[in-house]
């Protein structure tokens, strides 16, 4: 047995490039979210802006965040682009941020500006093992599978999706639910994200490892949903 686990997904409004007010946006939704971990959608640091300036996980701005999570007791996986460059997933806590994934699977014009990540990566927190990806990797069945082969207890991503992408999106992750037997949860941009995306799909979602959903956004900027994972193996 091991403690349940409460895991939020987050689609916050987001201003292309502007970093500090992303991150104070970050901040009162982690405060508001009440979960354990908390998963944003990709890039939500930046928007999807493929020529924003690599972050720092030092970088001052990302310390409301930080202060969130230390008064919470949260774990943030925000979206970021970073040195490689890569389009990243920092965790950031109440100790600070740390790049954890780099992005495997880039589509559309990132190899242009990024390079791919080197690996699956399994993150513990509270004896729990979160397996991360972002966005294209949850389209690619070998992630998944090599994630998995790292023993995953729960498989969590940050999308960015165009609202005709939205059925894609649900068929992925019931995919991976199905395919690995573990829930699934995404974070999906809402709203408008930069990179031309105006009218992003939202519904940010989590599943149950039979594919049943346990809690559902809809398409609205702002909107955070959780749900609670029982500590059953």
């Amino acid at each position: 047995m091991r403690a349940p686990l409460t895991i939020a997904v987050a689609q916050p409004p987001c201003i292309s490039h502007d970093v500090a007010a992303n991150a104070v946006t970050h901040a009162a939704t982690v405060r508001a979210a009440g979960a354990r971990v908390v998963v944003f959608p990709e890039l939500s640091l930046t928007g999807y802006e493929l020529a924003a300036d690599l972050i720092d996980p030092g970088d001052a701005r990302l310390w409301p965040v930080v202060e969130a999570c230390a008064d919470t007791g949260a774990l943030a996986l925000a979206g970021a682009p970073v040195a490689g460059p890569h389009i990243g997933m920092l965790a950031i806590d109440g100790e600070g941020a740390r790049v954890v994934y780099r992005k495997q699977h880039l589509g559309g014009a990132e190899p242009e500006r990024f390079r791919p990540g080197p690996e699956p990566v399994v993150l513990t927190v509270a004896g729990w093992r979160l397996g991360l990806a972002i966005c294209r990797d949850t389209g690619v069945p070998r992630h998944a599978a090599d994630t998995a082969a790292l023993g995953m207890d729960v498989y969590l991503a940050g999308v960015v999706h165009e609202e005709s992408e939205l059925a894609e999106q649900e068929r992925r992750a019931r995919r991976v639910a199905s395919e690995h037997g573990v829930p699934v949860a995404m974070a999906s941009c809402a709203g408008a994200t930069g990179g031309g995306f105006d009218r992003c799909a939202g519904h940010s979602t989590i599943w149950a490892a039979d594919g049943s959903v346990l809690a559902a956004a809809g398409p609205e900027t702002g909107a955070v949903v959780r749900a609670r994972l029982s500590g059953h193996r």
